[in-house]
């Protein structure tokens, strides 16, 4: 059995209480090291570090009869790894455990109504920004590729005005929420960041 364990944006009192007994019942743990270190009840015996994808898969299918735990950031079926597996793995049972998505936890941050907003991502795609800034509230997950900035470019291209809110590190310690327009967005490096765009 594989289950894929959503575990919030990162800080563990954003996490769905009923994960526990998955935890307890895995003969492997598989996750990023950041994410494995989030869970230090699971002793290392147990633990894996994400392979590449062909490699998982492979995994999965050699070790059917297995309890598989694995992590996933935020919610697993946002833009996250739970598509993956629904669309890889068929011979199977596969469970997947919600958890709170950190464009979820962006918009609570904010105080503002996720109600009809467009959700999407740029990770490995290029949106449709002709299309997607017709919304007046979007939440996207972002890379170092098509981030923050990039998002103020296309903005700004349309010759349109938004508010563009940066939340980096969401739920941490060092959490940092800012807010620009497209004309103030700084060229930086952003760190594991959402951005929610809002109608000026």
């Amino acid at each position: 059995m594989i289950v894929v364990l959503g575990i919030g944006p990162g800080n563990e009192n954003y996490r769905l209480q009923g994960m526990t007994k998955y935890l307890s019942r895995a003969d492997i743990m598989i996750g990023s090291k950041r994410q494995l270190m989030t869970i230090p009840a699971v002793p290392a015996s147990k633990k894996m570090a994400l392979p590449r994808l062909a490699a998982l898969k492979a995994y999965f299918e050699e070790h059917p009869e297995q309890n598989n735990v694995l992590l996933a950031s935020g919610d697993p079926l946002l833009y996250g790894i739970g598509t993956w597996i629904t669309a890889n793995i068929h011979n199977q049972k596969i469970k997947i455990i919600p958890g709170i998505s950190s464009i979820q936890y962006m918009f609570h941050q904010l105080e503002l109504s996720m109600n009809d907003c467009y959700l999407t991502s740029s990770h490995g795609r290029t949106p449709d920004f002709d299309f997607l800034l017709q919304h007046s509230k979007v939440g996207m997950v972002t890379d170092q590729q098509l981030g923050p900035f990039e998002i103020g470019q296309e903005i700004k291209k349309r010759g349109l005005h938004r508010k563009i809110y940066v939340g980096e590190r969401l739920s941490y310690p060092d959490e940092k929420i800012t807010q620009y327009d497209e004309t103030t967005i700084e060229q930086r490096k952003y760190e594991m960041n959402v951005v929610v765009i809002t109608n000026a």
